[in-house]
């Protein structure tokens, strides 16, 4: 049980930055490019590139390299077992 205290922590502590919510919201309709994703979000790449490791380190985004852009893309397998894994500790 201590393991899924744990995953959902993790989780909420990722997706409670509001730049994170608004990079998930920004993939919704699928992959884009760093570049469109920072230049959406009006805040610098680097801290764009910050953001996206830390959902990508928890495994809610997908990339892929092609040539010198970065795609990413919600992973949402991933997504889900975080929702149900947190519906299963409320509701049991």
């Amino acid at each position: 049980m201590a393991s899924k205290f744990s995953q959902s922590t993790k989780f909420f502590k990722a997706v409670s930055d509001e730049s994170r919510i608004k990079i998930l919201y920004f993939l919704r309709d699928g992959e884009k490019c760093v570049c469109e994703i920072w230049k959406k979000l009006e805040l610098p790449q680097n801290l764009v590139s910050h953001h996206l490791k830390v959902l990508k380190d928890l495994g809610l985004l997908d990339s892929k390299k092609d040539g010198l852009k970065v795609y990413y893309k919600i992973n949402k397998n991933n997504l889900d077992k975080y929702f149900n894994n947190f519906n299963k500790l409320i509701n049991s």
